[in-house]
């Protein structure tokens, strides 16, 4: 290696260096982490075979807004249902007119409310139904016993003339829940 020059010392020490690691030479292998140090936390129950009951029991959307009903509310004929987890949709023909009625139970139904809350559309407290209702343009919502439903209804006509239908929709609706 005496002839070598510096840089090529250096080369020639990092191939054999990487040789020897590689055939389980010089280089000590990698040690194992510690256990994890215990948190005097109990450990967690592994998953029951049966999943645990809802809080609330299920409800279905098409339930609480009958197909009848829906078309009363929109004041026109309507298709057949379509549900779709907690909703439910009616929709007017596609030869007319424009309608559609929208149910949502749960969650999704207090996030409309809040949601049209956050953008100060305009309310109205209705009394004597369910624990909590209110009405807005085109839409109501009920509260009975913590489960939420909004009824929406699409239309290109003047939205106050459907609010006493909508009245009528949360009451039953209430009635049902």
């Amino acid at each position: 290696m005496r002839h070598l020059s510096t840089a090529a010392r250096l080369t020639v020490t990092a191939v054999v260096t990487a040789v020897l690691a590689a055939c389980g030479g010089a280089v000590e292998p990698a040690a194992a982490p510690p256990p994890p140090a215990p948190t005097g936390a109990p450990e967690p129950e592994p998953p029951s075979e049966t999943p645990a009951p809802p809080d609330a029991p299920e409800v279905d959307a098409c339930a609480l807004v009958t197909k009848a009903e829906a078309e009363t509310l929109a004041g026109t004929p309507l298709e057949d249902p379509v549900p779709v987890r907690d909703t439910c949709t009616y929709t007017g023909p596609v030869s007319g007119p424009l309608a559609q009625v929208e149910v949502f139970v749960g969650d999704g139904a207090k996030k409309i409310l809040d949601v049209d809350r956050n953008l100060d559309h305009e309310f109205e407290t209705l009394t004597g139904i369910g624990d909590e209702a209110y009405l807005e343009e085109g839409a109501v919502f009920v509260s009975v016993s913590g489960t939420w439903v909004a009824v929406r209804l699409v239309r290109l006509d003047d939205p106050a003339g459907y609010a006493p239908r909508l009245t009528d929709v949360a009451r039953t609706v209430a009635g049902r829940l």
